[in-house]
């Protein structure tokens, strides 16, 4: 199945060469958690802060156990400092 991942700031520097608009649609099979859909990116783990499913929060502790399914969009941002 298709799904959307956004990788923003910082983090878009893993996303593969050519990506455009921070994002990607990836191919994935079915009943993947949102933690497996990521994991090909190799984000560091402190540096997934805020993860949106369809624009709504996953915490860390549900993103092994949040399934996704056929065009979500997964939107990732690091933790961000500001004044």
């Amino acid at each position: 199945m298709r799904v959307t991942v956004k990788l923003y700031a910082t983090l878009s520097d893993y996303l593969p060469a050519g990506s455009k608009n921070n994002r990607i649609d990836v191919e994935v099979a079915d009943n993947l958690a949102v933690n497996a859909v990521l994991a090909p990116f190799s984000l560091p783990p402190k540096l997934t802060h805020l993860v949106l499913l369809n624009g709504v929060f996953i915490p860390a502790d549900e993103r092994a156990s949040t399934n996704i399914k056929e065009g979500d969009v997964l939107a990732i941002w690091p933790p961000i400092a500001g004044g």
